[in-house]
């Protein structure tokens, strides 16, 4: 077929197929609610077609009878090196990569999963631990045919990247950490959970508008913003959150406030830690920590003024780190 022609036909059907998903979207609305779609809900359906706009898919795959992983992925394959971003606690992987997804699909093929309990993935198995998210991770990815790959994970999407690397080391290339506690011992752990001054769980995965914002306010360094945002836009993604994963639910009950603390990590790919110079969560300290740990083939990466949600702070400069970090 002609290219021109081929590109022709792609654009129309994405535009196309983007016309009818916001269609669905406010039918669907409309018949579940007998109202109009709220802020959040408007503000979500927009990220899922800049998403779209950005050339990735939604896609969901069985990783076995009771488990889905949902993933939003690079339409077909355009043979450029393979990046899986794996998000943290807070939110799905949208609202996280938002401001990087743009720029970042325009070097990679990207593969952005939602972790399990989080969006759209869900299991029935009682397994609850990194390790078993970097294992349905794994098979996920096999199954949509990704052989190799480089990993950024940011705070608990580190942990998991950490173990994904760890498991399947001759398909990752090269791996990024941001502001996650890998290596953090158990009085470290202890220390920062006082700090933090509230139940970690609270704060980490919100069920009141209060968590949420206290959530932002600690997370994001450059965060005046949020005291405009009003409660009911909080509560829209409070309520959103608990409709598709109920924390009062029994496979939520014993899920990890922090994730499991290891010392004995050892080197393995080359790894850059990228963190804030104004952390609240997980202090610097812990960058240079896990470092020494990790051995010769890692090496940190401090962005100033930024806080524990450095890709909220500043995108552009992780953007570039990451560029630069997995292409050379």
């Amino acid at each position: 077929m002609d290219p021109k022609l081929d590109l022709l036909l792609r654009s129309f059907t994405f535009y196309i197929s983007s016309i009818l998903s916001i269609i669905r979207f406010f039918l669907a609305s409309f018949h579940r609610f007998k109202q109009i779609p709220s802020a959040f809900a408007l503000s979500d359906a927009c990220i899922s077609l800049y998403f779209r706009l950005c050339g990735l898919s939604p896609v969901s795959i069985d990783v076995d009878d009771t488990t889905t992983l949902h993933f939003w992925a690079t339409a077909g394959r355009n043979f450029r090196p393979s990046l899986v971003m794996i998000h943290g606690k807070c939110g799905d992987s949208r609202w996280q990569f938002m401001y990087q997804v743009g720029h970042l699909s325009r070097r990679f093929d990207l593969y952005i999963p939602d972790l399990l309990f989080f969006g759209k993935s869900y299991t029935a198995r009682k397994e609850r631990s990194e390790v078993f998210q970097a294992e349905c991770l794994a098979e996920g990815l096999r199954r949509l045919g990704v052989d190799r790959f480089s990993i950024y994970g940011i705070s608990y999407g580190g942990y998991v990247g950490y173990h994904l690397a760890d498991m399947i080391p001759d398909r990752v290339d090269k791996v990024v950490l941001m502001s996650t506690g890998v290596g953090c011992n158990d009085d470290q752990k202890d220390k920062l959970v006082a700090k933090l001054g509230r139940d970690p769980k609270l704060l980490l995965v919100p069920r009141t508008t209060e968590d949420l914002r206290q959530l932002m306010l600690k997370s994001v360094y450059r965060s005046g913003y949020m005291k405009l945002v009003p409660d009911s836009f909080l509560q829209d993604y409070v309520n959103i959150r608990e409709r598709q994963h109920p924390l009062s639910h029994p496979k939520l009950k014993n899920f990890r406030s922090y994730p499991e603390s290891r010392t004995n990590v050892s080197g393995f790919q080359e790894t850059l830690l990228i963190w804030g110079n104004k952390d609240y969560v997980f202090p610097m300290n812990l960058a240079y920590q896990l470092q020494r740990h990790l051995g010769s083939k890692a090496r940190v990466a401090i962005v100033k003024e930024a806080g524990h949600a450095v890709n909220m702070d500043a995108p552009d400069e992780v953007n570039r780190l990451i560029i630069s970090f997995i292409l050379g």
